[in-house]
């Protein structure tokens, strides 16, 4: 099974895309993961539907080979971030010519805030829905940075491992259940 990952940050230190990493060895050994590049995609332009950036066509590759989307997203004055939802605008256009429609989806984030990313989840949420993407609803993961969240190798610590797991576990069924 082929899952396409997509953090939605760029910063080289960004949290967000070490929940990524952390997840993935979370899940069982014959899942491969593929992260997705999204900083090099050039502001989405309807202009530019006939004629497509090779990183854009690139996206839509990655995306239609996957079985499976994990969008691992930041908070950004309460919504998604502007390169996620580029990458999301790009990939879903020329209309009729989405690579997103009916791939299934899990929505995590993590945030150094109380309420994690609960507000840009939703927001992503119902960008999904509106393409067509099955999305797990429970369990809901609305992480707070904390010490202890991951282990001096990376991965997650003991205090949110038992939790992680189980949202691993649920997606990996989600996407088997909807590919």
């Amino acid at each position: 099974m082929k899952i396409a990952v997509i953090a939605g940050s760029l910063r080289a230190e960004s949290y967000n895309k070490a929940l990524a990493k952390a997840l993935t060895k979370l899940a069982p050994d014959d899942i491969d993961f593929n992260f997705l590049e999204i900083g090099d995609l050039p502001l989405y332009n309807q202009d530019d539907d006939d004629n497509q950036a090779e990183s854009v066509k690139r996206l839509k590759s990655e995306i239609s080979a996957a079985d499976g989307v994990m969008f691992v997203t930041p908070e950004y004055n309460r919504s998604i971030p502007g390169v996620l939802k580029n990458a999301i605008d790009h990939a879903s256009r020329p209309y009729g010519e989405s690579a997103w429609a009916g791939k299934p989806a899990g929505v995590i984030g993590v945030s150094i805030g109380a309420i994690g990313t609960a507000i840009a989840q939703q927001n992503l949420r119902n960008i999904l829905a509106y393409l067509d993407m099955p999305t797990l609803g429970q369990p809901e993961a609305f992480i707070q940075v904390k010490p202890g969240l991951f282990d001096d190798d990376g991965n997650i610590g003991p205090d949110s491992r038992k939790f992680l797991q189980g949202w691993v576990d649920r997606f990996v069924d989600w996407v088997k259940r909807h590919s």
